[in-house]
């Protein structure tokens, strides 16, 4: 049995090139696809079968990105949501995560890329590239010592503001620290999750339940 996909992107073109392309993957197939996100849900409402993951673009008309997500979570939660844009700023890609997604996918991802990502998220519901790019300073920093995953109580803090379109600046005002504090906190969280940017970090915070999506 193939795993089985479904795709929501605005422009007709990407739409049906990508889906062309994840069939040429041995492992999956397209199932569904559309222009927006209020189609996508009507469409996945009349399958006899829900697809396993969805593709779900940020920028969408008549029911975006958030949006959609936000509504499959509500009434499929066994479909795991994966983000699709071609925008990398913090803002968008945690915004989509607490919509509930699992991930977040550039759209110039390479084929090989996309393949191993699916996969991933398949197997164990969720993709952090994170995981596949620590640099060599973090890994010999977790050779050296015991790694540890228990948080301090400012850390949890910390780590929910992280996890909002709040600047590092604001959370350092917010939690009357000084901005070095607040680096430190990161530096502390992004070795504590394995993780080198804050979406990884936002990414693991919500794969581990250590920030409740609202």
């Amino acid at each position: 049995m193939k795993i089985t996909l479904g795709i929501a992107d605005d422009q007709q073109l990407f739409l049906k090139s990508l889906g062309t392309l994840i069939n040429t993957f041995p492992q999956f197939d397209v199932i569904v696809d559309a222009l927006n996100g209020e189609e996508l849900i009507n469409r996945i409402q009349a399958l006899g079968n829900y697809p396993e993951i969805l593709l779900v673009d940020v920028n969408m008309p008549i029911l975006d990105g958030p949006a959609t997500a936000r509504a499959i979570f509500e009434k499929f939660p066994t479909i795991r949501v994966v983000a699709l844009s071609m925008k990398d700023d913090d803002a968008t890609i945690i915004e989509m995560i607490k919509a509930g997604c699992c991930a977040y996918l550039l759209k110039d991802i390479h084929p090989d890329e996309l393949e191993k990502a699916l996969l991933e998220i398949y197997n164990k519901g969720y993709y952090n590239a994170d995981a596949c790019n620590l640099n060599y300073r973090r890994l010999i920093i977790h050779s050296e010592k015991k790694e540890t995953t228990e948080l301090s109580g400012r850390e949890i803090e910390f780590l929910r503001l992280a996890c909002s379109d709040l600047t590092y600046k604001q959370i350092a005002s917010q939690m009357h620290l000084a901005e070095r504090t607040i680096d430190g906190y990161r530096e502390s969280l992004f070795d504590k999750l394995n993780v080198q940017s804050r979406v990884g970090m936002a990414l693991e915070a919500v794969r581990q339940n250590l920030v409740q999506l609202n």
